[in-house]
């Protein structure tokens, strides 16, 4: 049987639209359903790319694959099935239509119905009420409540309230999409409640979608729901299979005025330092004064214990030189190397991670992996690839600094002076750093805890000394601020010179000195680090959260204080978080 005589016997007998393509893209022959495809009248000798936007060269190479394309006409769906008439370079392509069109209306159907769970948790309800009136207390429980029950009736959701603070949401996919382009407009709502607190009140929601079953659906909508807190609340966070979604974030977190949980912390980290026969204590790589402040107040409370401890410390950049060559010429404190540490690390030792939650951004992530014993300090907004299912975990983000935590932990934990002036001082160090000298993300108790070190006998002019500069560095930053360029959005950004070892404290230091100027609501400096690496420091007043911005760029922070580290220029980084702000 001859090929044209296959051509003609295939084109008159199989009952789908089907048609013959050379190896040229022309189409040879088709047969009378492939009007169901294509309105036109004929479409012999037509170009098969002009017709459908596929490649002929794609579908010779797919022959005998399980790939194939989905083509869109007439309002149907076409799965094109294909196949070989002859061999060689004289070989043609027989390609199929097949209607699936009812099938993916089904699936489309299947999908949209599938059932997602929303918890959504009233942040700070506790001080809210306390701060509102009696009579005024149910008008504001109940306006919240009403807020939330006509958001969930908008998308057909069945609502039940568990507690005084918290809701479960069943309801269909078919809403996500309009949620999302709503950037969850409840959030907005629900912060114009009028209370009479000195804070609005906020939700927290957290969205599960695409779990096994419904049990699995429920537990990635806890999951969300943490993410959120974590974070700060005043926002959504949907956690599907594979990937995670935030939404808001506009409110600075509002502080506890509650330190029952710094209590219970305290007395859980005792116990936990007791019952281990050594402590590793470590914070992120390239330690900051927040983290190695806290890491000797964390040592002192170990010595307090009887046990051994050990500071894991690779390498010490030039801002922390001052006080790492005063605490190791105390010889009080035993710093070691990522080699000792893992030589000594088994499963029975307690490993300590201080002002990061995130293994990667640790001095040694390894380490985490050799114990079960963990214990997690932290002021950062909770990211997803947090440290798993660590023994303690306390990561509270409306603390200015790990060092304000570390702070309250010493206050419950161990007896009246019992820190040494280096250790108070440190401490100090930390929470000024963090705070841009108590100027951002400060509460009222971080001036508690910072008047706790001063008792202790923190000197603040030494404190001062810790952050002095030598010339060159003061000289690149003043340069640096000199030329920065401004934006409308009220965005001012900088660019340091050159490869400077101390680049992202000279990066933070510019950041906060731009933000002095009238008229800017956000500054971002980038630069590049001795190794080449750039990196990138966000500074805002509030208004527009750096947090989002910096998280997009794999870094992370705060609502106004945050910083990332990218492979591109930093002219490049600049580039991309304005076309961020615009868009």
């Amino acid at each position: 049987m001859s090929e044209t005589l296959f051509g003609k016997l295939v084109s008159s007998y199989i009952p789908l639209p089907m048609c013959i393509v050379n190896r040229n893209g022309k189409v040879v022959r088709s047969n009378d359903h492939i009007s169901e495809v294509f309105i036109y009248d004929g479409i012999e000798s037509a170009d098969f790319f002009a017709l459908t936007g596929i490649k002929v060269s794609e579908l010779f190479e797919e022959v005998g694959t399980n790939n194939y394309h989905v083509l869109e006409r007439n309002g149907k769906q076409f799965r094109l099935m294909i196949n070989l008439e002859g061999e060689g370079e004289d070989a043609n392509l027989l390609v199929f239509f097949d209607d699936i069109t009812n099938f993916e209306n089904l699936k489309d159907r299947y999908n949209n119905e599938k059932v997602c769970v929303a918890r959504i948790n009233i942040d700070n309800y506790d001080d809210l009420i306390a701060s509102t009136s009696a009579e005024k207390r149910m008008l504001v429980s109940t306006e919240v409540d009403r807020t939330v029950r006509k958001w969930a009736s908008k998308c057909n959701g069945s609502i039940n309230k568990l507690n005084n603070v918290q809701y479960i949401m069943y309801f269909q996919y078919s809403y996500v999409e309009g949620m999302i382009e709503s950037k969850f407009s409840i959030l907005d709502e629900v912060r114009q409640i009028e209370t009479e607190a000195d804070f609005p009140m906020s939700l927290s929601i957290g969205i599960g979608i695409g779990g096994k079953n419904l049990v699995g659906t429920e537990e990635y909508a806890n999951a969300a729901l943490d993410l959120a807190l974590g974070r700060g609340g005043d926002q959504a966070v949907i956690k599907r299979v594979s990937k995670i979604e935030y939404y808001g974030g506009k409110l600075q977190t509002v502080e506890k005025g509650n330190k029952g949980k710094s209590r219970v912390v305290a007395h859980a980290l005792k116990q936990l330092i007791d019952q281990s026969k050594r402590v590793i204590i470590m914070g992120h790589a390239n330690p900051d004064m927040d983290a190695f402040g806290s890491a000797l107040g964390i040592y002192r409370m170990c010595l307090i214990c009887g046990r051994d401890a050990y500071i894991v410390m690779n390498e010490v950049n030039e801002s922390l030189q001052v006080i790492y060559q005063q605490a190791r010429e105390t010889e009080n404190y035993q710093f070691i190397n990522n080699k000792k540490a893992e030589a000594i690390t088994d499963k029975d030792a307690l490993v300590i991670l201080l002002d990061t939650h995130r293994p990667s951004y640790s001095e040694n992530a390894k380490l985490l992996e050799m114990t079960d014993r963990i214990v997690v300090i932290d002021h950062h907004r909770r990211a997803e690839d947090c440290v798993a299912a660590p023994t303690l975990s306390y990561i509270e983000s409306y603390a200015s600094s790990t060092a304000e935590l570390v702070s309250e932990i010493l206050q419950y934990a161990a007896p009246k002076k019992t820190l040494i002036k280096l250790e108070a001082e440190a401490l100090l160090a930390g929470m000024t750093v963090d705070t841009n000298r108590f100027a951002v993300k400060t509460g009222v108790r971080t001036f508690e805890a910072a008047a706790w070190l001063r008792r202790a006998g923190a000197d603040t002019a030494e404190v001062k000394r810790f952050f002095q500069t030598d010339m060159e560095d003061f000289k690149v930053r003043a340069k640096c601020i000199a030329a920065a360029e401004f934006y409308d959005e009220g965005i001012a950004t900088s660019i340091t010179d050159g490869w400077n070892e101390n680049a992202q404290v000279l990066n933070s230091q510019v950041a906060d000195e731009l933000l002095n100027i009238k008229g800017i609501k956000a500054s971002f400096v980038a630069g590049r680090t001795e190794r080449g690496t750039t990196v990138i420091s966000g500074r805002s007043l509030g208004e527009i959260n750096v947090q989002i911005l910096m998280e997009r760029l794999g870094g992370g922070g705060h609502l106004t204080t945050a910083g990332a580290q990218v492979e591109c220029t930093p002219e490049e980084a600049i580039h991309q978080v304005i076309e961020m702000i615009r868009n």
